[in-house]
């Protein structure tokens, strides 16, 4: 059985990697309302500076040898493209369309069915069974997620059709960068593969939105100060302790607890930017908070179950 104290840390970095994403969601959007940053720009550039500022903690403070050793191995070169642009590029890019087409609520909820996306392509790889443990934590983060975003209204959800699409393909490529993460994190640092994922994903948007074409002569200093945190906290941060939290957590465990990121995000707004909070939002909040309660103190699968699952992941 895993060390208590390791899963306990694990429980820490989700929470905090997800309460920074959100909350990183929440500066973001004050910078596309009232300072018209674009979108497309702000997603490079948080991706370029986060991800060289993680290989740089990397290469001075940890072992500066896996910085370059990841591209040695032509399998591991090839994983972590697809992993950067597929995975990291691709969580961002599509969440950011659905906004861009239909509105960040239901962005968000889309989005947050990665869980149990990931539940569903465990079943039918056959690299778990599903338990009663699993039924109730999903439940409870797709009703969480539903009313903490929509208060309950369904019309909220009548958007255009490619805001849906591009939002279920957010919720695929944010399931498919918690597994695909995980055999990678065996080999390297988290620091090593997150920092150059982002690389790879801000180098590959940069073609088609080059970061140096816009003006930043008028950005004043409550506007960069805005961009460091989206940059350290809301992205480098947050993708750093989501990853890390994978060398303690299971894929599925990982990816509910990220569901505090829609938490965090709304009650940012709330606080900070004084939108008005429903009665079924609240319902959703309390959802969530019990299903982390409830993922954090109930009983884990047996160590046989656990072995067999991480042994088909790898395989994969």
């Amino acid at each position: 059985m895993m060390d208590r104290s390791a899963k306990s840390t694990g429980f820490l970095l989700v929470i905090t990697g997800a309460t920074f994403w959100g909350v990183g969601g929440t500066v973001s959007q004050k910078l596309f309302q009232d300072y018209q940053i674009d979108v497309n720009w702000l997603v490079t550039i948080r991706l370029l500076i986060a991800g060289l500022l993680l290989l740089a903690v990397q290469y001075f403070k940890k072992d500066r040898s896996q910085v370059f050793a990841v591209w040695k191995n032509k399998k591991t070169a090839l994983q972590l493209i697809i992993f950067g642009l597929l995975g990291m590029l691709g969580v961002q890019y599509t969440y950011m369309a659905s906004i861009n087409h239909g509105n960040a609520a239901v962005a968000t909820l889309l989005q947050y069915l990665a869980p149990a996306m990931i539940i569903i392509y465990l079943l039918l790889r056959r690299q778990t069974v599903l338990t009663g443990r699993d039924m109730v934590t999903v439940s409870l983060t797709l009703i969480g997620c539903f009313f903490l975003l929509t208060n309950g209204s369904v019309s909220q959800l009548s958007v255009p059709s490619p805001a849906i699409i591009w939002g279920i393909l957010s919720g695929v490529a944010l399931a498919f960068y918690t597994l695909y993460a995980v055999p990678l994190l065996k080999l390297y640092d988290s620091l090593t593969v997150v920092g150059w994922a982002m690389v790879i994903g801000g180098f590959a948007l940069s073609f088609i939105h080059p970061p140096w074409q816009v003006d930043t002569s008028t950005f004043s200093a409550e506007v960069y100060g805005y961009l460091i945190f989206v940059i350290i906290f809301g992205t480098m941060i947050a993708f750093w302790f989501y990853i890390e939290s994978l060398k303690s957590l299971s894929p599925q465990e990982t990816s509910l607890l990220g569901s505090l990121e829609p938490l965090s995000a709304v009650l940012t707004t709330v606080i900070w930017l004084h939108e008005p909070f429903g009665v079924f939002q609240w319902v959703g909040t309390a959802s969530i908070i019990t299903m982390t309660l409830f993922l954090a103190w109930s009983k884990e699968p047996s160590t046989r179950k656990k072995r067999n699952t991480k042994k088909s992941i790898n395989a994969g």
